[in-house]
């Protein structure tokens, strides 16, 4: 009986383990994900001071100063 609920501790330990394991791997991911973002500010973005459209594809608004560094690089290709 002894032998029963040691072995049904150590499968509810291990499910819960795994539990855990899979949840701290969904948060790094998602804050990986989070970090790997494109500089987009969002569609609140204020066009005069990006000067310019400042649009890429999609709609999105670009950060102030990206249009100038894709331009400066694009002529060294």
């Amino acid at each position: 009986m002894i032998a029963a609920l040691h072995f049904t501790t150590l499968v509810v330990t291990t499910i819960f383990a795994a539990a855990a394991a899979v949840f701290v791997n969904w948060v790094l991911l998602r804050g990986a994900f989070l970090l790997m973002r494109p500089a987009a500010a969002g569609r609140a973005a204020n066009k005069s001071a990006q000067g310019g459209s400042g649009r890429a594809a999609g709609g999105i608004h670009l950060v102030s100063g990206t249009v100038q560094v894709a331009r400066a690089y694009a002529g060294r290709r």
